[in-house]
């Protein structure tokens, strides 16, 4: 494949494979929303985890508070390596566009930067899959890098992709859009620990399924 086409998800975290996990492990906003919702959340609640990478640091966290996990990526490499750090959730190779889950059937779900490597069309369907998962009552927790583009081609740590995302306010309309109830809404700026990373944009929402 040429170095300048774009790879697909599935091939880019393949080949970042714990490149992606060192980089990222350490995000502060991240592990604030994660205690957000462990301070929420009843003892053994069902929690879904959307683009679950290598399992660390959501699934690990979540499953070692005690909550029933289960992650999806579309990535082999990443569910490969996440069944290997975090035995005790359960991991599916699957794309949120066709995973197949039981209305209100989550107690919440984590959807840390799933979306970026689709149309807008299929992330603002994705979103109304993901709401119906929810129980009444249920919370979402997602996060994106908030900017004006449809399929615009980059370069991520150092490798061609083409990612789509909405401004800030847009992606909180499109959660609200999807039936949720954005509870918070928080933008940050993080440089990933990597050579080839440069400074982000992000912004974390915090949401919930109304009863």
């Amino acid at each position: 494949m040429s170095p300048d086409v774009p790879l697909s998800a599935a091939q880019l975290f393949d080949t970042l494979g714990v490149d992606y996990e060192r980089a990222y492990a350490e995000l502060p906003e991240q592990h604030a929303a994660l205690d957000w919702l462990r301070g929420r959340l009843r003892a053994g609640a069902r929690v879904l985890d959307v683009g679950s990478g290598t399992g660390i640091p959501t699934a690990r966290i979540l499953s070692d508070s005690g909550f029933r996990v289960e992650g999806i990526d579309v990535s082999p490499v990443m569910i490969e390596l996440a069944r290997q750090r975090v035995p005790a959730a359960t991991f599916h190779r699957a794309d949120v566009r066709e995973f197949s889950a039981e209305p209100a059937s989550f107690d919440a779900i984590c959807a840390f930067f799933p979306l970026l490597q689709m149309p807008r069309a299929d992330i603002d369907a994705a979103l109304v899959r993901i709401a119906t998962w929810l129980r009444p009552g249920g919370y979402l927790v997602a996060a994106t890098v908030p900017v004006d583009a449809e399929q615009a081609d980059i370069v991520f740590m150092g490798h061609p992709a083409r990612v789509s995302s909405y401004a800030a306010a847009d992606f909180v309309a499109r959660l609200g859009d999807a039936g949720l109830e954005v509870v918070e809404a928080r933008e940050s700026t993080f440089r990933p620990d990597h050579e080839d990373a440069l400074p982000e944009p992000h912004l974390f929402v915090y949401c919930r399924r109304p009863d």
